[in-house]
């Protein structure tokens, strides 16, 4: 029987999401009580979040699924200044106009996942921007400033390994668990936020706020953090080995992202489907329970879940019916990623190494000489040893080629 009282907490507990927060009980007791509105922040970094921040998104899910009202924040202002959270050095700056595109690809990963709209339990995006490009610095030093302790800062985990390891930290960086904590002060005031959720990195940051808060006089905030997944082969959540697992269908297609599941460890399986997917708990201890061969289509049944959530029912039946096609009929699955050449391409022709590339099965022409090199380049299910060989017309005259990077990765090139 579960120790918390709230549905919140209580199917976050028993599908393994929590690891820390500031105050169990009395969170418990709000979450029981009314409508609880909570956010994570999201800097807009890169123009998609990759499934590394998977798990954040799902607990926003969960809260609006157990009657509370989630709110995304996206990190215009803080994105200038750059999380030093478990870097070794300072993020490089983007543009304005950098972190706007950033953004916009942001966006588009919610929309799968919460309901918003102006009902009490629809979800709100934010832009802390809304506030941050209009801090006064000295007004912001006086009001907020002084409540900050510098022999606290120094002693956290982000700062005190850099300085450890005598590793530059800049006096932007320095700023940006300021600003972190001043974003969960103003939410509180402008949406009535109370609870901000995050990774366990994010920890220190995050119980800033909630002090601060009490130091400037708003109601009882509360601190949520889930644990930082690595899977069990050592990978980190979020990499594989043809680079990071985007969530945007622009930056990897739904079969892609469908594959990733499917080849992920047999050890992880039970535990991501209590993460990723929304099956019952009691179903999700059958499926853990199967062993042999059996575990291949419980991971058909996980990636099915998966990819179902971030692009929708649809994108995920292709998937599983391409890969049914691609690896057990041993035919060209028609959601395979492909490249098309055009008819000049195809006149001159095209290296294979290049088309690697292209495909998505190599991230560089290094990567694409090793692949080949190694013996993990295949063309139409046959060894191939030369990156430099052309491809043109008279290669597709007879269909579609097929290109394999190792047994799990393929790609078609088309006229």
């Amino acid at each position: 029987m579960s120790r918390f009282k709230s549905e919140f907490l209580a199917e976050l507990s028993a599908r393994g999401f929590i690891q820390d927060c500031s105050d169990y009980e009395g969170l418990d007791a709000l979450l029981k009580s009314q409508i609880v509105p909570g956010y994570i922040g999201f800097d807009a970094t890169a123009t998609s979040l990759h499934v590394g921040g998977l798990m954040q998104i799902m607990m926003l899910r969960w809260l609006q699924k157990t009657g509370h009202k989630p709110i995304v924040l996206m990190g215009g202002g803080t994105t200038r200044v750059g999380d030093p959270t478990g870097r070794d050095e300072a993020r490089p700056l983007l543009t304005p106009e950098k972190i706007e595109e950033n953004k916009a690809g942001i966006r588009k990963v919610f929309v799968n996942y919460l309901t918003f709209g102006e009902a009490p339990t629809d979800a709100i995006m934010i832009d802390n921007a809304e506030w941050l490009d209009k801090i006064n610095y000295l007004d912001f030093l006086r009001d907020y400033g002084r409540h900050f302790s510098i022999n606290r800062m120094l002693s956290m985990e982000s700062v005190k390994l850099r300085l450890e390891r005598e590793q530059a930290f800049s006096f932007l960086e320095f700023n940006y668990m300021l600003l972190q904590s001043y974003d969960f002060v103003e939410i509180n005031r402008r949406y009535g936020a109370r609870l901000q959720m995050g990774g366990s990195d994010q920890w220190g940051n995050i119980v800033t706020g909630v002090d601060l808060g009490r130091r400037m006089g708003t109601p009882d905030l509360f601190a949520l953090i889930s644990p930082l997944l690595t899977m069990s082969d050592g990978r980190k959540m979020g990499k594989s080995l043809g680079g990071a697992v985007w969530i945007n269908a622009d930056m990897l297609s739904p079969y892609d992202f469908w594959q990733f599941w499917r080849n992920i460890p047999d050890a992880d399986v039970e535990r991501f489907l209590k993460l990723y997917t929304e099956l019952p708990l009691d179903e999700i201890a059958r499926l853990g329970a199967l062993g042999g061969s059996e575990i291949n289509e419980v991971k058909k049944i996980l990636a099915d879940e998966v990819t179902a959530l971030a692009h929708g029912r649809a994108a995920a039946e292709a998937a599983r019916a391409t890969a049914q096609a691609t690896f057990e009929a041993g035919a060209l699955g028609a959601d395979l990623p492909s490249v098309a050449l055009s008819a000049e391409e195809a006149a001159a022709g095209v290296s294979l190494g290049q088309l690697f590339q292209r495909a998505g099965l190599a991230s560089s022409g290094k990567e694409a000489r090793r692949l080949f090199s190694e013996g993990g380049a295949r063309v139409n299910d046959e060894p191939a040893s030369d990156p430099a060989r052309l491809i043109g017309a008279a290669d597709l005259a007879a269909g579609p080629l097929k290109l394999s990077a190792g047994k799990k990765r393929h790609a078609v090139v088309t006229l």
